[in-house]
C-alpha cells in the first residue's frame, strides 16, 4: 500500500531534489501534529498506577481511530502496537504490554499518527502517581533543555550551536 506521502516523494527519491511544499501541505501537517497532541494531552487522566501500557496503546489506536486516523507504528516492519511506552530506565521505544504502571515510575509515551497521508510524530514524558524528587529534576532539566534548543534553532545557527544551548543548561 502506497501512502500519500509516499507517492507524492517518490519521483524525487535519489534525484537530490527537494520537494517544496505549499501551504495546503502545511496545514495538512498542522492537522497530523495537532491531533497527536491532543491523544499526548488527554493521556494524562488515563496515565496513572494499576493501569497496563497495552491499556495505554488500546486508548492511542481507538483515539486514532475514533478521529479517521492510523498510527504510523502498527504493523510497520512487524511491531504491533500503535505507540511506545518506555519506563523508567528504557530508553526509547518499549513495547505496550500488559505489565501494570506503579507509584513513582516515569512513562514515555511515543505516539505517530497518520492523517489525510501526513504524519504527525511526538512523545511525552508521564509521572505515574507521586515520583521521588530525583526523577521530577529529570523531567524538569530535560523540559527546560528541549525549550533551549527550539530557541536555538534559528536561521543562522548550526545543530551545533543546539547541542551548545542544551549542553550549557544541563
Amino acid at each position: 500500500m502506497v501512502s500519500y506521502i509516499d507517492a507524492a516523494v517518490a519521483p524525487l527519491k535519489n534525484t537530490g531534489q527537494v520537494r517544496l511544499y505549499g501551504p495546503e501541505d502545511f496545514e495538512g501537517m498542522q492537522r497530523a501534529g495537532q491531533l497527536t497532541a491532543a491523544c499526548l494531552d488527554d493521556l494524562v487522566d488515563i496515565v496513572k498506577p494499576g493501569v497496563t501500557t497495552q491499556e495505554i496503546d488500546d486508548f492511542v489506536y481507538q483515539y486514532g481511530r475514533d478521529r479517521d486516523a492510523l498510527p504510523a507504528t502498527l504493523n510497520y516492519r512487524g511491531y504491533t502496537k500503535s505507540c511506545c511506552t518506555s519506563i523508567n530506565h528504557v530508553v526509547c521505544h518499549g513495547i505496550p504490554n500488559d505489565k501494570p504502571l506503579r507509584e513513582g515510575d516515569m512513562v514515555n509515551i511515543d505516539v505517530t499518527y497518520i492523517l489525510d497521508g501526513w504524519h504527525g510524530d511526538s512523545s511525552r514524558m508521564y509521572p505515574v502517581g507521586q515520583l521521588k524528587r530525583a526523577a521530577e529534576r529529570l523531567i524538569d532539566v530535560t523540559y527546560e533543555s528541549l525549550m533551549r534548543g527550539i530557541e536555538a534553532a534559528r536561521p543562522g545557527n548550526t545543530t551545533g550551536d543546539i547541542g551548545a544551548a542544551i549542553q550549557t543548561y544541563v
